[in-house]
């Protein structure tokens, strides 16, 4: 029987990260995943075994990182997926946010990306094969979500470095695509896993009334299923020319198309100004 690829995948324990990890085990791939309290995910899915390796890691820690990945080569003897899947959203204007709530949310969605790439390309580089999955966000494409900026800029930095990355890695043979999910059945949207800003300031009533539709209304009722979307990217992972870019689920293609819309009007309307630049 062929051997299956091993799959990394951190954020594994809801969402889309363990529906993915689900269907990864139930078409008989390898798989190692993360989340920070382990407890949970032996409980949902099993104890180690020659398919599963789960992890406690937090992904802010390098060296925590670092030993996750070598723990993953050890158990199953390579690594061919990874799947930066982890991170939270965080509400709140820019004005709104402290310092300390912007940089946790960039540690956390970026930095934490950052180090799962730095630690596992060693590997991918060596073995000249690989496939690294950044999970973004449509918000990671159109940022025009009042209330989400400092979430919807960690998402636009995940897709810049994923572009760079792509391009870095592909002379060994390692591919890199970015994810842009739309809105998926998953508990992101919840209470208990949205965080609110401190010190909310009551004069951004479009921030208040965006994050009451996404929490109110939109929680719950998302168009997307989890488990689809996962058989996308298992998808995506064994085709020989994989998409940089990688729009998951009903309703993106509006964004993008709104957003294209809007870049080009903007760019003709100016366009005059724009070449009176040139000596």
């Amino acid at each position: 029987m062929e051997t299956k690829k091993v799959w990394f995948v951190t954020g594994a324990s809801k969402g889309l990260g363990l529906s993915l990890i689900k269907k990864l085990l139930e078409q008989n791939y390898r798989v190692a995943a993360t989340t920070r309290n382990v407890q949970s995910l032996i409980a949902e899915i099993g104890e180690i075994s020659e398919t599963f390796l789960p992890l406690e890691v937090s992904l802010t820690d390098n060296e925590n990182v670092k030993s996750a990945i070598e723990k993953t080569v050890q158990h199953f003897g390579q690594l061919d997926v990874v799947v930066n899947n982890a991170g939270y959203g965080q509400l709140g204007t820019l004005e709104e946010l402290s310092d300390e709530e912007a940089r946790a949310n960039f540690d956390v969605n970026v930095f934490g990306t950052l180090n799962v790439i730095r630690n596992a390309m060693p590997h991918l580089r060596v073995q000249k094969s690989g496939h690294i999955f950044n999970i973004s966000s449509i918000g990671g494409y159109s940022g025009n979500f009042p209330g989400w900026g400092i979430y919807c800029s960690t998402k636009f930095a995940v897709a810049g470095l994923t572009e760079a990355l792509a391009e870095e890695v592909k002379d060994f043979g390692v591919k890199a695509t970015v994810v842009y999910p739309g809105y998926f059945r998953t508990d992101f949207l919840s209470k208990e896993s949205v965080r609110t800003p401190e010190n909310s300031i009551p004069e951004y009533e479009a921030a208040r009334n965006s994050e009451q539709a996404h929490l109110d209304e939109i929680n719950g009722n998302q168009p997307n299923d989890p488990d689809k979307g996962a058989e996308a990217i298992i998808t995506i992972s064994e085709v020989e020319n994989p998409p940089v870019h990688f729009l998951l689920g009903s309703g993106t293609d509006e964004f993008l198309n709104n957003k294209i819309k809007t870049i080009t009007s903007d760019a003709e309307k100016w366009s005059e100004l724009t070449y009176s630049t040139v000596i």
